[in-house]
């Protein structure tokens, strides 16, 4: 599974998403490109799932026109530390994600 993690996204959690290929955006050198051009790519670059923290996203985007999944760590901050927490409940979610949609993750106590 191809992972882009977004702009908003801390780097420091690629190495926590171990078993998956993933990418950052500065990496694709996509650095400053707007969501819908950044979805358009992440598509044409045969991405399963693009993770940010961007809430406004989900609502931003016409998720129909994309291909891929959208999943987002209901968190304010992009600490890696804090994003980390996140992955039990997106591991356990994962193999029930669809393309053309959005999910949004909360973390496990």
């Amino acid at each position: 599974m191809k992972i882009l993690l977004d702009e908003c996204v801390t780097k420091h959690l690629k190495p926590h998403l171990n078993g998956f290929e993933v990418f950052t955006v500065r990496e694709m050198q996509w650095s400053g490109i707007k969501n819908g051009k950044l979805m358009s790519l992440c598509v044409s670059s045969n991405f399963d799932i693009l993770l940010t923290i961007d809430k406004n996203l989900q609502y931003q985007q016409n998720l129909d026109k994309y291909p891929l999944t959208i999943v987002v760590f209901n968190s304010y901050t992009s600490k890696a530390e804090e994003l980390i927490s996140f992955l039990p409940a997106f591991r356990e979610k994962l193999s029930k994600f669809k393309k053309h949609k959005a999910y949004v993750i909360n973390k496990t106590c």
